[in-house]
């Protein structure tokens, strides 16, 4: 709907003052009332004379050049052509043809020093003399079109500037006078025609030229109320009724604008009217049209009033009324100037941006404000201040919701504390949603923001807002780590998990998995399908727990990566066909693609397809996740020690058992790493057989010994000994001890248990090999009563044992028994009287040995004595080297063996004598003698070695018989042959 005048707003976008003339001379030209046209541009403005005088004025409103144009016409119609100093100039007389003049401003002839006329140009109109009502000319002035008060259009084409011929044609005639006269330029030129009674456009040049005129609206418009607008080439008319815009095909906006109006000017943006005051209406009803040469005295008690519209935005930029009636209106410097008929020139300088909007701030008018500052093309963060200002003016009012559509808008520049705190009431908790939404669109949210918009999600429990949230696509919006962390603490489990995994946190996946959500087979599964450094890591932070719930895969699982076999699973998609009769999937449709780096199955995208397939009207298609066997090598990974799995199965042993069991018969195992499996695993044994009974009990510990006997299980023997002492498993020590040659100790473990039979046994097993335990196994059987009666015939046993291997004295046998009181002279008379008849017989077989080597060595010494003192006879006859008959020279020893001297190769001298004849040695008996010599010689060594008599003294059972031994060796005389 069309605003009427009363509609519109007004407001005083200008400021106006009046232009003080430079000097008097300048003031009279104007006060003579003596102007009768204005042109502008090129930085000054043109005003024309009836005398026909051009007067050119600069920017301080001073003439700086004055020429005469035409000696007897009045300039009526000038156009300055802009970027040029070219100017073109109509002068009339009403007694010939108008004249048009083009002069070139900035070349002066020499003579007169007026500016060149480069043109002149009587215009026609068929010898009629009729007053010139419109003027227009192109830029480059290669055509021009004038308009005649009798209804005639003269166009005139050529080379005006250069003066190279000029063709006058009348294009157009009617009945109606000529009120204006536009071009349009473009791929054609049109000339838009305004009469009295209708708009018509005729096409001059280009396609369509030669036809008649088009007729776009059957209503005309008085003198001076049609003007072009250049930026948009339409045409602007105004009527009483209002102001309408013409187009190349017709009318165009149409804005109500009552009151009759006298001229009509673009401006910039604005539209500047002149029209009468509205209690002169009644006198402009009666002259519709301006009676062509009126005298000028007829208006010199009327007034004139004067708006500047802005027809876009519907509000009146100015207005006011001029006590003068207004002459004329031209635009320079970037100003808008009057010229009233006075002789007072006003300049109207529009007001700042700035300015402006404050006008409209208080007036509460920021929809105005707004759209001001767009068409003005204000950069967006003034914009933003506009939005701001009027969302703070909204929220005074209550009206929240249009309030946040502006603080939405300007959210780029605004303190998004200032808004926040606005809305932190619970009512308008919607409002703070969208404001901290928009937040995050524009990555302008900081963690706290995120944290509020998650909690209002929460208070409200919109979850699908929320989900649309954390599933926005495109780059992070937000702070992940504070939307996982409030998403955990709001419940919100799932949210939290998909976020987490979105951007491949996949230790906090585990986390909420377990800790949050107690999906622990899900964890278990999102787990095995992480590279092999992040599952270990997760792996080792939650093996209890998982073992706890899912001990059998996560055993799986311990195994897998331990043995050096991880392997991350994938998922594929399948479709399949589910049949309603048969309650379950019928058959596979097709496997969609292999989902290779696909997450696990909680959070796959799946979902019921409603799409009947061909042939089974009935079925549906659903889409299932399925784990794919992709056949690729493992990856390769640092295989960690199987100890650091260890104390994940403290309360698992089951588990464990079957883990180290695994890791023992994998490939490739460390020594170190052996010996702390097979260790543990022997420990499990004996702890698994500690908590059975009877024939489980047996068989968890046959399982332990089998690892100790084997001899290429690897454990440590300190490591067996203690497990075995700290779950009484004795077979163990017994076993390791055994391996060691640690037979006492394996007697004395039974003897220090009261374990009489297990102490016989091992006596029976260990005692040949071990003499000393049947003086320990004395020892032991008459230590009490009940170990004696428990012993019986072993006592005896051992006794004889003893007897016949000297493993004691007697005295030592009798102060063994005698200890503790135990055993009776009974027990031991058979003993006894065995021994005192074996010590009565060795001494008699003493005293006959000792009568032997007294004989013996008396028979030597009378040898030695008689080889000594008395002649030797031999009677030998053969050599008993060469066996052949003694010839001389022959040797003879006094063992009674002869040799021929060569036999003997004995060195002779020059004379056939023996050189050494002292040294000179029986061959027979040499071996013999060395080796008593050799005996000799040791003896005497040894003497001096009083350590190894000592040595051999404490290892000697026999100490008599040893010192018996050294005394012949002569130790006890070495220190007096030395003295």
């Amino acid at each position: 709907m069309a605003l009427t005048s009363e509609q519109w707003k007004a407001f005083k976008f200008f400021d106006v003052s009046q232009v003080k003339l430079a000097d008097e001379e300048n003031a009279t030209i104007f006060d003579k009332n003596n102007i009768t046209c204005v042109a502008s541009g090129s930085e000054n403005v043109f005003f024309g004379s009836a005398d026909g005088v051009v007067h050119i004025v600069s920017q301080a409103f001073k003439i700086v050049r004055s020429f005469k144009a035409y000696d007897a016409s009045s300039i009526t119609h000038m156009k300055q052509v802009q970027g040029t100093s070219l100017l073109v100039t109509i002068g009339e007389d009403m007694s010939n043809e108008p004249v048009l003049k083009v002069w070139a401003l900035d070349k002066l002839e020499k003579k007169t020093g007026i500016p060149r006329c480069q043109s002149t140009l009587s215009i026609q109109n068929g010898r009629k003399q009729f007053p010139i009502s419109a003027f227009a000319a192109l830029e480059d002035l290669s055509q021009l079109a004038i308009g005649f008060g009798n209804g005639a259009v003269t166009v005139v084409r050529g080379d005006l500037i250069h003066d190279r011929g000029a063709r006058q044609r009348t294009v157009f005639e009617t009945e109606e006078p000529i009120t204006g006269i536009e071009f349009r330029e473009g791929n054609i030129t049109t000339l838009y025609i305004a009469t009295t009674g209708r708009i018509s456009t005729l096409v001059i040049s280009g396609r369509g030229q030669g036809q008649p005129a088009r007729s776009l609206d059957e209503t005309g418009c008085g003198v001076g109320c049609m003007t072009v607008d250049e930026s948009t080439r339409d045409v602007v008319v105004a009527r009483e009724d209002g102001i309408y815009y013409y187009g190349l095909h017709g009318r165009g906006p149409v804005y109500a604008y009552e009151g009759p109006k006298k001229s009509i000017n673009v401006f910039e943006d604005y539209i500047a009217l002149i029209s009468p005051p509205q209690n002169n209406t009644s006198i402009a009803r009666t002259a519709p049209l301006r009676a062509f040469g009126t005298t000028q005295a007829d208006d010199l008690f009327s007034t004139s009033n004067f708006t500047i519209l802005n027809t876009d935005l519907k509000f009146i930029a100015h207005q006011e009324a001029l006590a003068s009636p207004v002459k004329f209106i031209f635009m320079e410097w970037g100003d808008l100037f009057l010229l009233t008929l006075d002789g007072k020139i006003y300049r109207y300088h529009e007001k700042s941006i700035q300015q402006k909007l404050e006008l409209l701030y208080q007036r509460n008018l920021y929809v105005l404000a707004i759209n001001l500052a767009q068409k003005l093309g204000v950069d967006a963060a003034q914009q933003n201040v506009i939005y701001r200002k009027y969302g703070d003016y909204l929220y005074q009012k209550q009206d929240y919701d249009t309030a946040m559509q502006q603080y939405l808008k300007a959210i780029d520049n605004t303190e998004p504390s200032q808004v926040i705190r606005k809305f932190l009431d619970t009512q308008r908790i919607h409002n703070l949603i969208d404001y901290l939404e928009e937040l995050h669109e524009h990555q302008k949210a900081t963690p706290d923001h995120t944290t509020l918009l998650l909690n209002c999600y929460a208070k409200l429990k919109d979850v699908k807002k929320l989900e649309e949230f954390i599933k926005s696509p495109g780059d992070l919006k937000f702070d992940l780590d504070t939307a996982i962390m409030m998403c955990r603490q709001g419940g919100y489990h799932d949210q939290a998990a998909f976020l987490a995994r979105k951007h491949d946190e996949h230790e906090l996946v585990v986390d909420i998995l377990v800790e949050d959500s107690k999906k622990y087979a899900e964890a278990l599964a999102y787990i095995w399908r992480l590279e092999p450094k992040l599952a270990y890591q997760s792996l080792m932070k939650y093996a209890t727990v998982l073992l706890e719930h899912c001990s059998e895969d996560a055993t799986q699982l311990f195994i897998d990566y331990y043995t050096g076999k991880f392997r991350p699973k994938k998922d594929a998609l399948v479709v399949v066909q589910v049949q309603p009769s048969q309650g379950g999937v019928a058959s596979v449709a097709s496997a969609v693609q292999n989902l290779a780096a696909m997450l696990p199955l909680p959070y796959m995208p799946t979902g019921l397809l409603s799409s009947p397939s061909s042939g089974q009207e009935n079925a549906t298609s659903v889409t299932q996740v399925v784990e794919t066997n992709v056949d690729e090598p493992p990856p390769v990974y640092d295989v960690p020690k199987p100890r650091t799995a260890f104390s994940a199965f403290v309360d698992h042993p089951q588990e464990f058992i079957v883990f180290l069991q695994a890791c023992i018969e994998a490939d490739d195992l460390k020594e170190g790493d052996k010996v702390d499996l097979y260790t543990t695993l022997f420990e499990m044994y004996l702890h698994t057989a500690s908590g059975k009974k009877d024939d489980s009990k047996a068989e968890w510990e046959n399982k332990a010994k089998a690892l100790i006997e084997s001899k290429k299980v690897p454990i440590d023997t300190h490591n067996v000994l203690l497990l075995s002492h700290l779950e009484n498993f004795r077979d163990g020590s017994i076993l390791v001890r055994e391996k060691q040659g640690l037979r006492f100790d394996i007697f004395r473990s039974y003897t220090n248990a009261k374990d009489t039979a297990g102490a016989i046994k091992a006596l029976h097993k260990y005692g040949p090999e071990e003499p000393q335990l049947y003086p320990a196994a004395l020892a032991y059987f008459t230590s009490s009563p009940q170990i004696l009666e428990e012993a019986g015939d072993e006592l005896d046993a051992v006794l004889r044992k003893i007897d016949e291997d000297g493993l004691m004295a007697p005295l030592q046998v009798i102060q063994t028994l005698s200890t503790n009181g135990v055993a009776t002279m009974g027990m031991i008379k058979k003993y006894l009287s065995t021994t005192i008849d074996k010590e009565r017989q060795e001494i008699s077989s003493n005293r006959r040995l000792i009568q032997t080597y007294r004989s013996d060595t008396e028979k030597k010494r009378d040898e030695i004595a008689r080889l000594s003192t008395k002649p030797e006879t031999f009677n030998a006859t053969r050599c008993a080297a060469c066996s052949a008959p003694l010839d001389l020279p022959a040797v003879h020893f006094l063992c009674k063996h002869s040799f021929h001297q060569r036999c003997l190769n004995i060195p002779t001298d020059v004379y056939g004598e023996a050189e050494d004849e002292g040294n000179v040695e029986c061959p027979l008996c040499a071996p013999n003698n060395a080796t008593v010599k050799a005996i000799k010689k040791a003896q005497e060594e040894s003497a001096e070695r009083h350590d190894m008599f000592l040595d051999a003294l404490a290892r000697s059972r026999d100490k008599f018989g040893t010192i018996s031994e050294w005394f012949g060796r002569g130790v006890m005389s070495a220190g007096t042959e030395h003295s």
